[in-house]
């Protein structure tokens, strides 16, 4: 039984912990057992580079963040497109799995790495993934490995600029990771006891904000504290087409990112002095807490029994606290967004937390 396994996008701290479970099932599974180890995620696949693990490789990574083969983000859209020496990539993995005559290939990736997983699986290869994602948005599953590690290290940043923003009396912005989505901020705002939370999912009036903040200082707050995502955006970008967004930011001030173009705007109208603050990597870093690394063993033990059962083509994926699996098909280039309406949302804004809706 030989089977390829690679880590592919963005690094995150259960990595480690999530391969360990997957081999340490499968050794345990068969006596004749070699996994290959791909470096550099579906890099290592189109260009055959590679090394032989051995179990010894899979001890002591339970704690240990990153990853061990190494990682790098291969766009889906340049999948198909022929790298600088004219070499077809789809080919070129293809190749080196029947070449390594693989059962199987194991794939720990976000939403560009599954598309590419079923790429390979519509291409008739056996492929099994699993859900990594700081941003919990990987439609199928309720979690993902890495997403609650990420949430401990922004709330944690959040309750350090708690003390600070309390002794100066200031308005302070903490910018969390997620372009798209707003799962990391919303968890890690509700947690770190944020004011105001901005997510992607609910456009923002930056009126809105500002009264909120004034509301704060008529009740006697000497300071509020911002969760903003890095993907947030006002009502009126929000209308425009990409287009159109593209050619307004050519002609706006260039801010760093969107929390210093709300901290200009908040400072601007309130006179308030605003600092903000971008805890940026550090939230993929560091080792994988008690609950990811929990999460990764179950994930990695339920790939390990798909393949034992030659049930291919799936994600295993959480519902309900229970480890399950997804057609890959149906994973592919779906985004599991907040939905403004939940529950959630509406428990932070009876809590009277502002979304900078209304």
């Amino acid at each position: 039984m030989r089977i390829g396994m690679l880590t592919s996008g963005g690094d995150c701290q259960s990595l480690n912990a999530t391969m360990r479970g997957v081999a340490k099932a499968l050794y345990n599974m068969y006596d004749d057992l070699e996994i290959i180890g791909f470096e550099e995620g579906y890099k290592g696949l189109i260009y055959a580079d590679y090394h032989i693990m051995k179990p010894s490789d899979f001890s002591g990574i339970l704690t240990e963040g990153g990853t061990i083969l190494g990682t790098s983000r291969q766009p889906f859209k340049l999948m198909r497109v022929p790298d600088e020496n004219g070499l077809d990539k789809v080919e070129a993995m293809k190749h080196t799995y029947k070449k390594l005559k693989l059962e199987c290939l194991v794939v720990l990736g976000g939403n560009g790495s599954q598309k590419t997983a079923n790429l390979l699986r519509e291409e008739g290869l056996n492929v099994v993934s699993l859900p990594k994602t700081i941003d919990n948005d990987l439609w199928g599953t309720d979690m993902t490995f890495g997403f609650q590690s990420a949430v401990n290290i922004a709330t944690n940043a959040i309750d350090c600029i708690h003390t600070t923003a309390a002794s100066h009396g200031r308005v302070f912005i903490v910018e969390v990771m997620g372009h798209k989505v707003g799962w990391l901020t919303l968890h890690a705002g509700i947690a770190g006891g944020a004011d105001i939370i901005l997510i992607p999912e609910i456009p923002y009036d930056i009126d809105v904000v500002v009264d909120a903040i004034k509301s704060r200082t008529k009740k006697g707050k000497r300071f509020s504290i911002l969760a903003v995502a890095e993907g947030a955006i006002s009502k009126e970008d929000a209308q425009l087409t990409k287009k159109e967004l593209k050619e307004k930011k050519k002609t706006s001030p260039a801010y760093p990112s969107i929390a210093y173009e709300i901290g200009a705007q908040i400072s601007e109208k309130t006179g308030q002095e605003i600092r903000v603050t971008v805890p940026g990597h550090m939230q993929r870093g560091g080792a994988p807490c008690p609950y990811d690394r929990v999460l990764s063993t179950r994930l990695g033990a339920a790939a390990a029994q798909l393949i034992k059962k030659k049930e291919y083509g799936y994600m295993v994926a959480v519902k309900n606290n229970d480890i399950t699996k997804v057609p890959l098909e149906e994973v592919a280039g779906k985004l599991k967004t907040v939905d403004p309406n939940c529950s959630m949302i509406q428990d932070a804004k009876d809590m009277g937390i502002s979304f900078g809706d209304n």
